[in-house]
């Protein structure tokens, strides 16, 4: 999971936006300021580019094996397009049926209520910590439509107040997202699972900042002074 802010993303101008909520994969490419190399070589495959040219590498490599393929390699066009579009659409995504076949509707909308009640409950600590009483906030979580890899997950918060923008989130926000959306019980490949069946790779959980009660307002505070 990549928790998508100004304070992890290096090139923050991608982050901007006019309307939510904001989607990115597909549209611009994220560079994180600090990321393991797992995470590196995922955003790498998202890099449409990048996939083409890893699927048409033997037909670089063939011709230096034996002069007698050049022949064969620069005749045969339509064999790579085919070879790309194997691996696009069979490889690395699930055929309808196989959609279908990821999981039944009712642990569908199990597992969606799960993701609806820790996006929520993350959001009002989030809300109280910053002390937002206005607007509305969005928990937007997005994944990579690519199968058969490891699931990319991208998270949010986006506000529409006082204009539509991604909130700043410093550690102990991250961490709320990071320790209360996924666990053991309900992983980032459970709600892959849902995404694939419903065909929708966004989510945008939303929570009014009034409706934070003043509880979870003053336990944040309690909170932030502890840690000061």
């Amino acid at each position: 999971m990549l928790i998508v802010t100004d304070a992890t993303i290096a090139n923050r101008g991608v982050l901007e936006t006019r309307s939510l909520p904001k989607k990115f994969l597909g549209r611009v490419l994220l560079v994180p300021r600090r990321a393991s190399l797992g995470v590196w070589l995922r955003l790498m495959v998202e890099m449409q580019l990048l996939r083409y040219l890893v699927a048409l590498s033997p037909f670089v490599v063939m011709p230096l094996l034996s002069r007698d393929l050049v022949l064969l390699v620069m005749q045969a066009p339509a064999l790579m397009l085919v070879v790309v579009a194997l691996v696009e659409l069979k490889l690395l995504r699930l055929s309808k049926a196989a959609r279908a076949r990821t999981v039944g509707a009712d642990e569908a909308a199990r597992r969606l209520d799960t993701l609806a009640f820790r996006a929520r409950a993350c959001l009002r600590r989030i809300a109280a910590r910053q002390n937002l009483t206005e607007g509305q906030l969005r928990l937007v979580v997005e994944q990579s439509e690519l199968a058969r890899v490891p699931p990319l997950t991208l998270v949010s918060v986006q506000t529409d107040t006082p204009e539509p923008r991604l909130l700043s989130l410093d550690a102990a926000d991250r961490a709320a997202l990071r320790d209360g959306l996924f666990d053991a019980g309900f992983t980032e490949r459970d709600l892959l699972a849902v995404n694939h069946r419903d065909v929708t790779y966004i989510r945008d959980i939303a929570q009014e900042a009034r409706a934070v009660s003043a509880h979870a307002r003053l336990a944040a505070f309690l909170e932030k002074k502890a840690a000061s």
